[in-house]
């Protein structure tokens, strides 16, 4: 169940409907884009760092994460912004 100060940063029509495994790239990207300090610690509580660089390098570079996002994360976790997956448009 996602917690009620999770909730504001995800956009689903029902949220008792959501499947943390299923919707986990949603979750992450949203909750890192947008998230409290609260959201992101209960993030990190619920997915493995090794997830959460999984979706940054798959998906952050594509305009999943605004810009300021993107360094942040990419800096506190160490990923190698070369290696990110970019957009092919």
């Amino acid at each position: 169940m996602i917690p009620s100060f999770v909730k504001p940063y995800l956009w689903f029509n029902d949220l008792a409907k959501i499947d943390p495994q299923k919707n986990k790239n949603r979750i992450i990207l949203n909750v890192l884009n947008l998230g409290s300090k609260q959201a992101t610690d209960w993030l990190f509580d619920i997915y493995s760092t090794q997830t959460i660089k999984k979706v940054i390098k798959n998906y952050g570079a594509k305009g999943e994460l605004s810009d300021k996002s993107l360094n942040y994360w990419t800096l506190v976790l160490n990923i190698d912004k070369t290696k990110l997956i970019k957009s092919r448009f």
